[in-house]
């Protein structure tokens, strides 16, 4: 396929249209659908390993050392180890580890066949090992490169441009069941790349079909495994009536909160950034004391686990709406403040992808809320999320989705409240953005 017949991102094709009806991207069609099974399950055996490493390093290795549960300290070394381990693949192997989370949410080119190995173990190296990230830009990552690597395999001569998109197809197919539904997957990757008009139809029939077989795969691979789907899902949704006119008040105050938190954030971890790729590997180890530490006083300050400051957040999500009732709402700032500045250290350091802790980030902080008059609990959850979400990745119809579809029937309810929360985050986090900065999900 000629680059003007496939139609990819970055090039020109006066009629796309034409570019679908062509026997070349029929062929294009059938190799997504092939190559989409061996991606999804690859991603799925990555999650399975970031998860198995995340329980025998905080639960089994204490208890094999002697410990009756896990010490309230024992983040500290663990994070360390993760530090120097990430710095050490970001600094000697090729690749750079992926992606700077700091930066946004990248649908940049795909990892080369030699710089798939450096961002599997750097992502690994931190995910496993709790720094507080999420797992979509390494599967966005993997799946990308795995998936052009294979097809160079089967067609050794295929033109950069058809590899552009069967590139974009593994993504979709790697975060197929991620997000909870393999549509929300596919959306969050179409408004991140940037595609608009028959351009977008082009990268998106390929990228649906991907995610329609990834997603089965995830399915398959989970109920036979024993393992689940690794599926951002919430066990139980309370029941909330409909919006009120007080909770639009609160809409319009938590997205403007939200969008001063994330701006916060984002300033510290890029500060962040610059001064830990000056010295990669003893300033990755530093930031991973500063996150172990982070939980350490939670953990000691609240009684409460040091692992609801650690990791992505993802599979804390439900047992924080579910058990709302148990935290204070001074646990519940103990764990924003703690949670944030963990957040901040990570992105800057180590990597992951951002969008899982500023969900649980905007959860948090919405159910806190939910403490004063006039605000239940139900909406200020997804509220929190869809206003987080879009202050952290500038993508306003995923931060909405995210928020809704997460909640099942009840996010029909909310839908309106999360709109004006994502609004009004938006219009003021793009206000208060340094001026000629170039946009956090920008390809590089």
């Amino acid at each position: 396929m000629s680059a003007e017949r496939a139609g990819a991102p970055g090039t020109e094709s006066p009629d796309p249209l034409r570019v679908i009806r062509t026997r070349g991207y029929t062929v294009l069609l059938i190799m997504v659908a092939i190559l989409g099974v061996p991606i999804s399950a690859a991603a799925f055996g990555f999650l399975a390993l970031v998860h198995e490493i995340q329980s025998l390093t905080y639960e089994d290795l204490p208890r094999a050392l002697g410990f009756h549960g896990t010490p309230s300290w024992w983040p500290v070394p663990l994070l360390a180890a993760s530090g120097l381990l990430t710095g050490l693949a970001i600094r000697h192997l090729p690749g750079t580890g992926g992606h700077r989370p700091a930066e946004g949410l990248s649908t940049g080119a795909a990892p080369t066949a030699a710089e798939l190995p450096g961002v599997a173990l750097a992502a690994v190296a931190s995910l496993g090992l709790g720094a507080v990230l999420g797992p979509e830009a390494p599967l966005i990552a993997l799946g990308g490169g795995l998936a052009v690597y294979a097809a160079r395999l089967l067609k050794p001569g295929i033109e950069p441009s058809a590899g552009a998109m069967v590139a974009a197809a593994g993504s979709f197919a790697a975060v197929s069941a991620l997000l909870g539904s393999p549509l929300l997957g596919a959306f969050l990757l179409m408004e991140a790349s940037g595609l608009a008009g028959m351009m977008l139809g082009l990268v998106l029939v390929p990228g649906l079909l991907a995610s329609g077989i990834g997603s089965l795969i995830f399915v398959g691979l989970g109920s036979w495994t024993g393992l689940g789907t690794y599926s951002l899902t919430l066990p139980h949704v309370p029941h909330t009536p409909q919006p009120t006119f007080a909770e639009f008040g609160w809409a319009v105050a938590l997205g403007a909160a939200a969008a001063l938190a994330g701006t916060g954030i984002k300033k510290l971890s890029l500060s962040l950034q610059g001064r830990v790729e000056q010295r990669r590997v003893i300033t990755t180890v530093v930031m991973g004391l500063a996150v172990g530490v982070l939980a350490l006083l939670y953990a000691e300050s609240t009684g409460r686990d040091a692992s609801e400051v650690l990791y992505s957040g993802q599979d804390d999500m439900g047992g924080l709406l579910a058990q709302d009732a148990t935290y204070t709402a001074a646990t519940l700032l103990v764990l924003i403040l703690c949670k944030a500045l963990a957040y901040s250290a990570s992105l800057g350091a180590f990597r992951g992808g951002p969008i899982f802790p500023a969900m649980f980030l905007g959860a948090a902080a919405g159910l806190t809320l939910s403490h004063l008059p006039g605000l239940n609990a139900t909406s200020g959850f997804a509220m929190g999320i869809g206003a987080m979400c879009v202050a952290m990745l500038r993508l306003p119809m995923t931060s909405v989705l995210l928020a809704t579809l997460l909640l099942g029937s009840e996010g029909i309810t909310v839908m309106p409240l999360v709109i004006v929360s994502v609004v009004v985050s938006y219009v003021l986090v793009l206000r208060l953005e340094r001026p000629g900065a170039a946009p956090s999900t920008a390809p590089r």
